[in-house]
């Protein structure tokens, strides 16, 4: 990079003349800021797009170079069933755009595991989400984090289960309160406490004894791996 401009930057590609990138060629990204891209001396990729402008300049791209760098990433990954991770840079309608290199599409609805409505917070935020749909000639990469967070809970929760033993005195955090218990968040993963174990003495309903929120010791009475559940 030799000379950045408002609207364009000029590369020295050891041609009779610069190369020039126009600035929606630079960067994904809608209005973008050259200055924020490039700095004067950086070696880039360009790939050329016209050979010469009315000024004789070679017209190239760098957006255009890193796409199908980014391409080939991105299909690798999709065939192994690899996450990629990106930026979130725009909200549009029906949900996010990711850069990974390429702009991805996660909807609305598979943001989070349950609906959001406002999806403004996300921006600028780097998430990670599994490929869904891949498809060069529409330039169509539709993204999954709803996916890549169930895969990551349920490797939570196995690992979790498996360690824990009949006997064992754990500390937990009230979640929810039910006519026959209490469940019981022991981080990631809850457990159950009927009825009959909340008191030595007798009680009609589990809120005479604990509320949401409550931080609580309890024993494990029993883990069913099968079904995970755990007695509590």
């Amino acid at each position: 990079v030799v000379k950045i401009e408002h609207d364009e930057v000029l590369v020295d590609i050891g041609f009779k003349s610069e190369g020039v990138i126009p600035v929606r060629e630079l960067s994904i990204r809608k209005d973008a800021n050259p200055a924020d891209i490039v700095a004067l001396g950086d070696p880039i990729e360009a790939l050329v797009l016209q050979k010469e402008d009315k000024d004789g300049r070679l017209v190239l791209s760098k957006k255009r170079a890193e796409y199908e760098r980014a391409w080939n990433r991105i299909e690798e990954k999709f065939n192994s069933g690899e996450n990629v991770e990106g930026e979130v840079i725009e909200v549009v309608k029906g949900g996010l755009i990711l850069d990974i290199g390429l702009r991805g599409f996660l909807p609305a609805s598979l943001v989070e595991m349950r609906r959001v409505r406002d999806l403004s917070p996300y921006i600028g935020q780097k998430i990670k989400a599994k490929i869904l749909e891949l498809d060069k000639n529409r330039n169509n990469v539709v993204l999954s984090r709803r996916q890549y967070l169930e895969e990551t809970q349920s490797e939570v929760r196995e690992t979790f289960l498996s360690q824990l033993k009949k006997g064992q005195i754990r500390e937990g955090v009230v979640s929810s309160i039910v006519n026959f218990g209490a469940f019981v968040d022991l981080g990631g993963v809850d457990g159950l406490i009927h009825v009959s174990e909340l008191s030595w003495k007798h009680i009609d309903h589990p809120s005479e004894v604990v509320k949401v929120g409550d931080k609580v010791t309890v024993e494990v009475l029993d883990v069913d791996l099968d079904r995970e559940r755990i007695s509590l």
